[in-house]
């Protein structure tokens, strides 16, 4: 009809995507037939390039009301670590004279805390790969429970002893579970700073028992243990899975679920639900790996990085310091209560501070920093020892170690090991932390009755040495997803 527009021709078909990492799971994960696929292949079917556009988007991820309060929940456990190591330094005096034990059996006591957390470091990785990292941590808080009433009905000293052991069980699984879980609930720009936060309670944990204890009776110390027990096993009721670990086991609708509810409903999660997608699909085509499936090429360097930096964190001296804290200030001639609350007013701000450097400055620089902080700070608190001026310097120590040693070593383990050996690999690595505890608080009192600064200077050489490792072959992961930072440090299985 004349003066009415021509019908425009069709639209040419649009161009197929590309098909580099183009992933269809149609077939894949838990949903069932009557599900409407729409939603779950709008997060499955992602190219290279729609990843590359998305993740200027995500990579500055808001920290969500869900993703705190699961934090919080989650560091319940480190608190509780914190309060076991924390609770023999200020119960030294009066648990010895209450049940009239010797100093080579208050030894023992304070000692087989690493004993019981080796175990639970053994079984760690296995039990959260089988129950979650969730019911894991409700499993391990149940020994802490069990430890802290055995503690505080205890008449004899080998009931004392079964107490602490299941309260070093407790810790050694909540050991590797914490940092793992805030490590895979967190959005990359968070990450650092809220695995850090494990370390932060753990200082707490430490500062109030030191505290509180110098006033209260050890028993009433050991049911202050219990409260933060209760507060976690409650908590963990209302926080959401693991979506990697959910992801692991073929979740994937649950995966997403979970994922969803951490970064908010409004939020895009396609593009790191398909990168969790992608690499979990990679790793599903390498079975399984054991402890000694570990010691492949392709996983030697996460492998050495992990280990090293656990050995030299132990090696440094600092469960040595928190377990004896008192009977140093006290072989150093000044107050026991004086010293500790020093330490306290030193520890928990620079733990503090740590957590807000974390994700600004890197990891790298901030650790050779604690590093050399804690090399000085031993080193001088070993020549305090001969001239009896022992305050300062051992709060060098202190606030260097609080700084960045404390919590950047689990932070990394958390962060290397790629999730089809992050079982066995982390319970490895676990073991190693909490044996080099053990050595190191149970010869603790016989080095210094050898040579109190003799103890501290090659404390000082261990940490020097920590600096150059950590130049040398720490890489940095600010700023990274889990995946990417896998992929770089185990090239060999994803090629």
């Amino acid at each position: 009809m004349q003066g009415q527009s021509p019908i425009p021709p069709p639209p040419p078909p649009p161009p197929p995507p590309s098909l580099t990492h183009t992933h269809t799971y149609s077939d894949m994960g838990s949903r069932s037939d009557g599900d409407d696929p729409s939603t779950s292949e709008s997060l499955l079917l992602i190219t290279t390039e729609d990843r590359q556009q998305r993740r200027s988007n995500t990579s500055s991820s808001p920290a969500t009301a869900v993703v705190v309060f699961s934090t919080v929940v989650a560091v319940s456990g480190s608190y509780v670590f914190g309060s076991a190591v924390g609770f023999s330094s200020p119960a030294q005096t009066g648990i010895m004279e209450d049940l009239s034990m010797s100093l080579e059996e208050y030894s023992v006591f304070g000692s087989i805390l690493t004993i019981g957390a080796m175990v639970g470091a053994v079984m760690s990785g296995k039990i959260a790969d089988q129950l979650g990292r969730r019911r894991t941590m409700g499993l391990s808080e149940m020994f802490c429970l069990l430890g802290w009433l055995a503690i505080l009905y205890s008449k004899v000293s080998w009931l004392l002893d079964v107490g602490r052991l299941l309260i070093g069980y407790g810790i050694g699984v909540l050991s590797y579970v914490v940092p793992v879980y805030i490590a895979e609930i967190t959005p990359q720009n968070l990450r650092g700073a809220f695995t850090t936060v494990n370390q932060l309670m753990i200082c707490i944990g430490v500062s109030v028992m030191w505290l509180i204890g110098t006033f209260i009776h050890w028993r009433s110390l050991a049911l202050i243990g219990i409260i933060p027990c209760m507060l976690q096993i409650l908590g963990l009721l209302f926080i959401p899975e693991s979506p990697r670990w959910l992801a692991k086991i073929g979740l994937w609708k649950e995966c997403e679920y979970a994922l969803q509810q951490l970064r908010g409903e409004n939020a895009d999660i396609s593009e790191e639900a398909a990168e969790i997608r992608d690499y979990t699909e990679t790793l599903d085509q390498i079975s399984e790996s054991g402890v000694f499936d570990l010691f492949q090429p392709e996983y030697a360097k996460s492998l050495i990085i992990g280990v090293g930096l656990m050995v030299l964190q132990q090696f440094g001296g600092v469960n040595a310091i928190a377990f004896y804290a008192n009977s140093i200030f006290i072989s150093a001639g000044f107050s026991s209560s004086i010293g500790s609350i020093a330490m306290v007013i030193v520890q928990v701000p620079f733990t503090l501070l740590g957590v807000l450097l974390m994700d600004v400055s890197g990891r790298r620089p901030l650790l050779m920093v604690s590093a050399a902080g804690t090399c000085l700070g031993c080193f001088l608190t070993g020549i305090s020892f001969l001239l009896q001026d022992l305050q300062e310097n051992k709060g060098v120590f202190t606030g260097s170690f609080s700084l960045g040693m404390g919590g950047i070593p689990w932070v990394i383990m958390s962060e290397i090991f790629p999730i089809n050996i992050k079982g066995s690999a982390g319970s490895l690595v676990t073991v190693v932390n909490w044996f080099g505890s053990w050595v190191v608080s149970y010869a603790f009192n016989f080095l210094m009755k050898f040579s109190t600064e003799g103890t501290f200077f090659m404390f000082s050489s261990i940490c020097c040495v920590t600096v150059l490792f950590v130049a040398k072959l720490v890489p940095e992961t600010k700023g990274r997803t889990l995946e990417e930072i896998q992929a770089s440090m185990n090239p060999f299985i994803v090629n």
